[in-house]
Parts: structure tokens; sequence; C-alpha cells
């Protein structure tokens, strides 16, 4: 890891780049597939599962039989753990749930708020090195939760056309009411126009790789809409003198071993803890089974000293982790003076990998600095706020030359209208 001692501020946005490639560098790709897919349905996605995959399908639909078998290969501790994670994650998105808003704003004039599910939503869960099986967990519980009519879920198959059993056995745990065998650009091409196969949805969720992140932004050019940007996996830990190098490190490795394109970052005013803490890398990542992969995350990875915690949260908030570990005895400040992180993780028993799987919060979270103005997934993401109102003949005669000026001063005249002719029968 890259060791960056007090960094000038004007460098700060070169130092704190993400390993990506830019959207033009696979925006090409992208557009090629969406538009094969629009055209040709069923084929292209055949085709592009064959080239991406290296598997034939006759079917990418997942059949009843399939689930329970697949049930049957997950062992019952680990059942039981994804249900107890499952059970976690359900009451703390249950507590989000809010109730109508009724408020008279004049005499006669009433209006009120309500939360609809958005009817059909489609979750991308990702495949290959890690299936992803915890992420079923975190899109269809709070879809379950909210109401959605339809759940589809898209993951691509392995080399013998199958999912991961835990993601199976974690599907019908939660609700889903429809499976498909398809991943990559082409999976959300096919959720965004619809095939013979794949249903066309709403709106749609779960993280991916670069493509899978450009392939969702494609999407809403079609009318679909999507809960976030979400790429390759980053953490940054802010730490002291006070902190545990080896929890440092670990913490840092848990996401390093995401992909080759994730990032992580630690932030510190001790010289002493970057030290410890890049030599605790170097022994724990020498015997991960993924050490191939974190080596590479390691590589795009920084350890930056910060002179005080003041300069310290001011670059955290210029970055904008996914996820920000605070291990300080300043932790109040870190903490009340964040603006810009997805999910927060506090004190040196709290690490990254509980909200990745069991604690209750969403993992689903906005990455490449876009946590400056997007939330994680939450119960909200999954539902319409709708308003409504009624007004009395009261409420109109108390607003209806309010309304007749301002849309006069407008000029629109069919608008005054609308209120005037009701003015006019009665009075």
């Amino acid at each position: 890891m890259q060791i960056i001692n007090n960094p000038n501020r004007d460098s700060w946005s070169e130092i704190l780049k993400r390993p990506t490639q830019t959207v033009n560098d696979i925006e090409s790709t992208v557009n090629e597939i969406f538009k094969e897919v629009s055209v040709d349905k069923e084929i292209a996605i055949k085709k592009y599962t064959l080239k991406f995959d290296g598997v034939s399908l006759d079917s990418n639909v997942v059949s009843s039989e399939e689930i329970q078998e697949a049930i049957a290969l997950v062992p019952e501790k680990l059942q039981k753990a994804i249900k107890l994670a499952k059970s976690n994650i359900e009451r703390f998105h249950a507590a989000q749930k809010t109730s109508r808003i009724d408020v008279e704003t004049t005499n006669g004039v009433s209006c009120w708020q309500e939360k609809r599910p958005i009817q059909k939503v489609g979750l991308y869960i990702p495949g290959g090195t890690a299936p992803l099986f915890s992420t079923v967990l975190m899109l269809a519980v709070p879809a379950q939760i909210a109401g959605c009519k339809e759940i589809v879920l898209c993951s691509p198959p392995n080399k013998e056309g199958k999912l991961a059993p835990e993601i199976l056995f974690a599907a019908q745990l939660c609700g889903v009411t429809k499976i498909i065998k398809v991943g990559g650009i082409q999976a959300i091409a096919g959720m965004t126009f619809g095939t013979e196969s794949i249903p066309q949805v709403y709106k749609i969720f779960g993280p991916g790789n670069q493509f899978v992140t450009v392939a969702k932004q494609l999407a809403t050019k079609f009318g679909v809409a999507i809960d976030m940007p979400a790429g390759p996996s980053e953490l940054l830990v802010v730490a002291d003198d006070s902190a545990n190098a080896s929890y440092i490190a670990s913490d840092l490795l848990s996401q390093a071993e995401h992909g080759p394109d994730s990032q992580v970052i630690l932030v510190s005013t001790s010289r002493a803890i970057i030290e410890e803490v890049s030599k605790e890398v170097e022994s724990q990542i020498a015997v991960l089974p993924r050490k191939a992969i974190a080596e590479k995350s390691i590589a795009n990875s920084k350890l930056i000293y910060i002179e005080n915690d003041d300069l310290g949260l001011e670059l955290i908030d210029e970055y904008g982790p996914e996820h920000f570990i605070i291990c300080s005895k300043n932790e109040d400040l870190y903490i009340n003076g964040i603006s810009n992180a997805g999910s927060v993780f506090i004190g040196d028993y709290t690490p990254e990998s509980a909200g990745d799987y069991a604690s209750g919060t969403n993992h689903t979270l906005p990455t490449n600095g876009f946590s400056k103005a997007y939330s994680g997934v939450n119960l909200d993401s999954f539902m319409k706020s709708m308003t409504f109102q009624k007004i009395s003949k009261e409420g109109i005669l108390n607003i209806g030359e309010t309304i007749e000026l301002m849309a006069e001063a407008e000029g629109l005249h069919a608008h005054k209208n609308a209120v005037s002719i009701r003015l006019k029968d009665l009075k």
C-alpha cells in the first residue's frame, strides 16, 4: 500500500481517485448489448450468456425443482445463520415504515401523503468468484416488507448452468417471485426491455462490476429507475494511536478481497499506526485464499497520514466512502461531522463485515463518491410517496383567488378558468 504523508489540499482529488475505468471505456460495449437485447430479446440473452459465462442454457428460468435441490445442499448451520441475518435485516427495515401524513393546510383544504410499493422490481445479484447470497437478503427483504408484487432476481450462472445453492435458498426464503440465470450487462438490459423469460421491471437494484454499473445508468434512459450507481466496493478507515492495527488490517483486507478494482484507504493522525497496519496487511494477506485478488486491490490502496482530526474529516468527506470505519478517541467529531458516507461503523468491535451480513443495516451502498448525493438501499427505495388532496366548497373559496392571481401572472389562463368557473357557481 502506498504511504502518503500529510498531502497538500491541492493534491487531494488526485490522491483520492478511484481505480476505475471511465464510462467512455465501457459505454460502447454496454450500448451494443442493450441494442441487441432490445431487438433480439432472448436470442441476444443466450448469445451473451454463452460469451461471458461460457454456458448455453435450454432455459434460464430457475425451476421449483432446482430450488428444492439447492435447499438440500445448504448445510443446516448455514441455513440458521442466513435466517438469523434475515431476521435482523427484517427488524431494521420494518422499523423504517412511516404512517400517512395528513394536514389541513387551510380550512377546507386537506392534503395527505401515503407510500405505495413499486409494483415490479429487479434484483441483480453478482456471481463470479464470490456469489453474494447476502445481497439477496439485503434487497429481497425490504422489497417484501414494502409489498412489491413482482420481485425478479437475475444472477449469472456458473459453467454448469447453475446458481449457488445459497442464492436460491435465500431467494425462496425472502419471497422472490422469479429467478433468472443471467448476469452482467445482458441481465440489466433484459430487465429494462423485457424478454420471453425476463419480465420488464420498473426499478433495478443491486451492486455489480463497472459494466453492470454503466448498464444500470443506461437503463434510466429507457424509463427504468435504479437504486444508485453501485460499483466496485470501497472502505475508508480513520484511526489514531488508540486503534488496534490488526483489526484495521483485517477490515481493509475484508474489502480488498472483493475484487481487483476495489479500493481501501487508511487515514490516520498516527504515523506509528500506519507502519503497524502496513506490516499487518502484509502478514494477513499472505494466508488469504483470495490473496491474488486482494493483492491487486491493495496495490490501488493508500495509507494517508494527516496532521489532525479536523483535516482528516475534511479529506474523508471529500472522498465520500461507501463504508467508513471510525477507530479514534475523537469518534464524536467524526460521527457528528461526517456528511458523505454510505454506512458508518464505530469502534474496535464493529467490523464492516457485520454490516455486510447480519447486523441489520443494508450493504447495498453508493460507491465512487456517490454517497455525496445518494443514500444506501432502504425501505423507501422500494416505495413511492404519493400525495392526495381534497378541497371542499369552503376550501376552494379560501384559496381560489390565490390560484387565479398566480395563474394569471404566469399567463396560464385555462388554469385560472378551472378555478374561476367553480367560484362563479359558488358565489
